[in-house]
């Protein structure tokens, strides 16, 4: 599933193509695809429209019209791909939009989880799902306090409390992962147990971790890619997501299941009784 990295390499990728450029058409083939609009309304409202800017909030993309903003999430397998008309349509692309340049924004999403939301210009960050996305993690406002309030009397995991987008927005299963790994944190520790440094460690490597993943262009695992025949190379820098060895001290990195998600962690950097400090 694309996390912040990707989603912010798939928004630059677009930026340098799309800027500027007007919607003349769009064609939906399917309308579920569409979480707040009907495909009649939806193709209306779009029609002539001109792409101002893209954005980013966490794992969402924001296309700026003129006016209209388009709020797209790419869930597991969502890609977007310039291509020329005559190139033939498959079947896994499910939302046209004919540029007045005479390429075509193809979303293709296999396992149809995508979703695209239409708001009045101004309006996307005062509405659902936005208004309930957390800080980024670069927002001056994430703190060690905020993260303790946030996390006070949770009896749930860290690694499930990681992944929760109203408090660190952008954190999926691959990062949360690694942000444990070198916060030397067990995945299983309760997010309300978590000291003040343990909190300001959480913050430090969550920014480090996804700076350098936008880098290096994300991570390419399974069937993700940025953009069509780029890979993201932040894969080969995973140490412990996914792998077999601690890159650090050599253990075996034992694999759980925490919430439904698959977690890999190393029993001896991260041991779970260890003592921490306040």
């Amino acid at each position: 599933m694309p996390e912040l990295p990707e989603v912010e390499t798939v928004r630059r990728t677009l930026e340098r193509y799309l800027i500027g450029r007007r919607i003349k058409s769009i064609f939906i083939y399917y309308s579920k695809i569409l979480a707040n609009q009907t495909k009649e309304n939806f193709i209306k409202s779009l029609q002539d429209e001109k792409i101002e800017a893209i954005t980013r909030r966490g794992k969402w993309l924001i296309f700026h019209l003129e006016h209209y903003e388009l709020l797209s999430h790419l869930r597991m397998e969502g890609k977007y791909f310039l291509k020329d008309p005559e190139e033939e349509l498959n079947k896994h692309e499910h939302v046209v939009f004919l540029l007045d340049n005479g390429k075509e924004l193809r979303y293709q999403d296999t396992r149809k989880f995508g979703r695209l939301y239409l708001f009045p210009k101004g309006t996307c960050f005062d509405e659902k799902p936005l208004k309930d996305v957390g800080y980024e993690p670069w927002d001056k406002c994430l703190k060690e306090a905020y993260l303790k309030e946030k996390w006070k009397g949770k009896k749930i995991p860290i690694k499930t409390a990681l992944l929760d987008q109203s408090v660190i927005a952008g954190i999926g299963n691959i990062y949360a992962d690694e942000i444990l790994f070198v916060s030397h944190i067990h995945p299983l520790k309760l997010s309300s147990q978590l000291t003040k440094d343990q909190c300001r460690s959480i913050i430090e490597s969550t920014r480090m971790i996804l700076g350098e993943a936008i880098s290096m262009g994300g991570t390419t695992i399974r069937s993700y890619e940025p953009e069509k025949g780029v890979h993201g190379r932040f894969q080969q820098q995973l140490l412990v997501h996914n792998q077999s060895k601690c890159k650090v001290c050599g253990t075996t990195i034992e694999r759980i299941v925490v919430g439904g998600r698959s977690t890999y962690f190393c029993p001896n950097c991260q041991r779970k009784g260890k003592k921490e400090s306040k």
